[in-house]
């Protein structure tokens, strides 16, 4: 068995290398521009800070960890579509000639349902949930937040979003090659409430209104995967009917 899986992991380790190699080179040209993707990145908080709050660094070195990550968040936004594109090269081999025509329209809708996840995060869901945290318990404590921290947590935020608006794109793959169809989907609904909410308590601010601001859009997400499979393909008692 062992034998029969080295070609396969000697193909993930290609894919792997060709995608590390996109996200070093990006990493370098994101790093010449640090500067303005920090001041992207940190314009909700400091929306969000009253005149006395302020954004530090207190950790020796966070100045430089800081421009790595948002270097390497700009890397990772730049690089997705080779990303997507590698993944899906992975599993082509096991896909049937009809199936892996779709491999452009994969990149494109796996790109583009990410980067709009991320942008609901950032314009809609971050103005919010920050606003929030940090004016929470206002005249009794000065917010003094850590870069560090924000990051982490601005991080989080964004590829949960992003990756919660990949459902239709993931549903519609996986109906196409047969793996689900609709009723599936419909039956494993009230689970998948659960887990939504769960996740949306998990990654958002402790607050019920941008808790149910990521739960919201995920559930209509559910909804409209069901549409998309049934259309691609619908379960055996509408195929017989």
């Amino acid at each position: 068995m062992l034998e029969d899986l080295k070609p396969h992991i000697a193909e993930l380790r290609n894919r792997l290398i060709k995608i590390i190699a996109a996200l070093f080179i990006a990493f370098f040209v994101c790093f010449a521009f640090w500067e303005p993707i920090l001041v992207w990145v940190s314009a909700p908080l400091k929306e969000a800070l009253n005149e006395g709050g302020n954004v530090i660094a207190y950790k020796m070195g966070e100045q430089f960890f800081t421009a790595v990550v948002v270097s390497f968040f700009g890397a990772l936004l730049i690089s997705l579509p080779i990303i997507f594109y590698q993944i899906w090269a992975f599993v082509a081999p096991g896909l049937y000639a009809s199936e892996k025509r779709f491999a452009a329209p994969f990149v494109i809708c796996a790109t583009i349902m990410f980067l709009l996840g991320s942008a609901f995060a950032y314009y809609v869901v971050f103005p919010y949930g920050f606003k929030y945290l940090v004016n929470f318990g206002e005249g009794v404590v000065t917010s003094m937040i850590s870069i560090g921290e924000y990051l982490s947590f601005f991080l989080k935020l964004i590829f949960g979003f992003g990756l919660s608006f990949e459902l239709p794109v993931a549903c519609f793959f996986l109906a196409k090659i047969g793996l689900i169809d609709d009723d599936s989907l419909k039956g494993f609904f009230r689970y998948a409430i659960v887990i939504i909410f769960i996740i949306a308590a998990i990654l958002t601010p402790p607050d019920v209104l941008t808790q149910f601001m990521m739960a919201i859009p995920m559930i209509l997400l559910y909804g409209a995967s069901i549409l998309i499979v049934k259309m691609v393909n619908p379960a055996a008692k509408e195929k017989t009917s």
